[in-house]
């Protein structure tokens, strides 16, 4: 199929009303979650995955893509306003962008996020559009064992660089992997881990596990901590960006596009990194930088350029190799699965038309964020002001319902709530959640590919080291690796020579 059909086969799936209100709904719901301190965009995705499930794959795709860009940009709102970040990824607003509210300037730094985050999140769709396809070309070349060496090269970025702790890091995704081997071998269909509960054969409901670690424990945290939103609505200023302004910091808007493109790109980075990189990057080789930290427009645009210009490049490796970029593409990968759809090479030749009718839908939703941006920034300033105490109640009943409404079966409720206390537990404990997540997802494809390529090679290791594309993971896998264990190891010296330095300060 030639690229003028393949354009025409996807604007036939997404020219409908249909497609434009997925996506409108989707970037709406996502912009009110991620102005709402405590929400999140990934908690946004995955309580809006089970309203998925009866819809055409294409609609429910595009409307969780557009949740997706919508939290991303959103986060920024109560950021600059309060001084909370919506996202983690909108942590780096907080420097510039409350100096700025503070100042009478919201209503200009959340102009400027606005105009950062649409320029960036149209430069990552048109990477995305770009690179993909030849990536998945490429990957046609892939067998089980170089998908089993890219898997566990993704793994180990993945467990590396989520959280401080490189031991956490590697505990969340062994504990995900030893919940992905529950139900039925792969290979030989005996029982693993079920108990001889038929509940179990199939292994644990990704939905009750995703939104039980995401969602429950938020909730708990509120139990325990019962507090309302922090802050008061600001008034927003009568002052708007300029023309002239948005000029000033388009050279840092558009480094931070391509550092997030680029960042993006590799999975379990995600967009927070992207942020500070981009800010940092900003504030070096602006002529103000002086004024960085105190209020500066191009500070703002410089991390909201960076955090949005991952959003399409997560989608990358996802489309291309079928390993999600990071943990919110891992809950969209679901929703593919769910509609019998495999991301991966095969897809282009497969699903041409659904690979180019996401495309099409990105380009709206960047359009799309652009019109529900520039109302949400008036609109939802006052969601900051809800109290939990009614926005978190709310949110439980969605959980139960979306969880019970995959397989109309109250055990999966049951799994989300031991889920829960489970992902409590983490957050107590600063274990992150993503690499747990994203191993659940990547441990069976993992085992998979391994036993296959066993059973190619007669049990024979070496098969998994055949030519220059293992080769290759192999070696930026050991890579990695070293590099994580001395970071790993120059942090602990460091925390170990703070401690000691503050205790020689008591002592005196």
């Amino acid at each position: 199929m030639s690229f003028i059909d393949s354009i025409m086969a996807g604007l036939a799936l997404v020219a409908n009303v249909e497609s434009f209100l997925a996506l409108a709904i989707g970037v709406t719901v996502g912009v009110i979650a991620g102005a709402i301190p405590g929400m999140s965009a990934t908690m946004a995705v995955a309580l809006t995955l089970p309203f998925t499930f009866s819809l055409a794959p294409i609609t429910g795709i595009l409307l969780l893509l557009g949740v997706y860009k919508g939290g991303i940009f959103a986060g920024s709102i109560p950021a600059i306003l309060i001084k909370t970040p919506g996202t983690p990824a909108s942590s780096a607003t907080v420097l510039d962008g409350y100096p700025m509210a503070e100042k009478g300037q919201a209503g200009k730094a959340l102009g400027m996020a606005l105009y950062a985050s649409c320029t960036a999140d149209l430069i990552s769709n048109m990477a995305l559009i770009m690179f993909a396809g030849i990536l998945a070309s490429f990957a046609l070349n892939f067998g089980p064992p170089e998908f089993f060496t890219l898997i566990l090269f993704s793994l180990t970025i993945i467990a590396g660089v989520s959280g401080d702790s490189l031991l956490k890091g590697i505990f969340s995704a062994v504990l995900g992997l030893l919940f992905a081997t529950v139900g039925l071998d792969l290979v030989y269909g005996t029982n693993r881990f079920n108990f001889n509960d038929p509940n179990l054969m199939g292994g644990l409901n990704f939905i009750a596990v995703l939104i039980g670690l995401f969602a429950i424990p938020e909730i708990l945290n509120m139990v325990w901590n019962p507090a309302s939103a922090d802050g008061k609505t600001r008034s927003l200023g009568a002052k708007w960006v300029t023309f002239a302004e948005y000029k000033r910091c388009f050279r840092s808007i558009i480094r931070g596009s391509l550092i997030g493109v680029f960042l993006g790109s590799i999975p379990g980075i995600g967009a927070a990194p992207s942020a500070f990189l981009s800010y940092s990057e900003a504030r070096r080789k602006s002529k103000n930088r002086e004024n960085f930290g105190k209020g500066e427009i191009e500070g703002v645009a410089a991390s909201e350029a960076g955090n949005n210009g991952v959003a399409g490049a997560t989608l990358i490796p996802l489309l291309a190799l079928g390993v999600p970029g990071d943990v919110i593409t891992a809950i969209i990968i679901g929703a593919f699965m769910i509609h019998g759809l495999q991301p991966g090479p095969m897809m282009f030749i497969m699903n041409v038309d659904i690979i180019y009718g996401m495309f099409l839908g990105l380009i709206i939703s960047s359009v799309l964020l652009l019109f529900v941006g520039s109302i949400s920034i008036r609109a939802f300033r006052y969601v900051a002001d809800i109290p939990r105490g009614v926005l978190f109640p709310a949110v439980m009943v969605l959980c139960v319902y979306g969880v019970y409404a995959v397989n109309n079966n109250i055990f999966d409720v049951g799994v989300m709530f031991a889920m829960g206390w489970l992902g409590y537990i983490m957050l107590r404990a600063n274990i992150p959640a993503a690499p747990f997540l994203i191993a659940f997802i990547l441990g069976p494809l993992l085992e998979d590919n391994f036993r296959q390529s066993m059973l190619m090679s007669g049990s024979s290791p070496w098969i998994l080291a055949r030519g220059p594309i293992t080769w290759f993971f192999w070696t930026v896998t050991l890579i990695t690796v070293v590099a994580i264990v001395r970071a790993g190891v120059k942090g602990h010296r460091d925390a170990r020579r703070q401690r000691r330095a503050a205790a020689e300060t008591r002592a005196g």
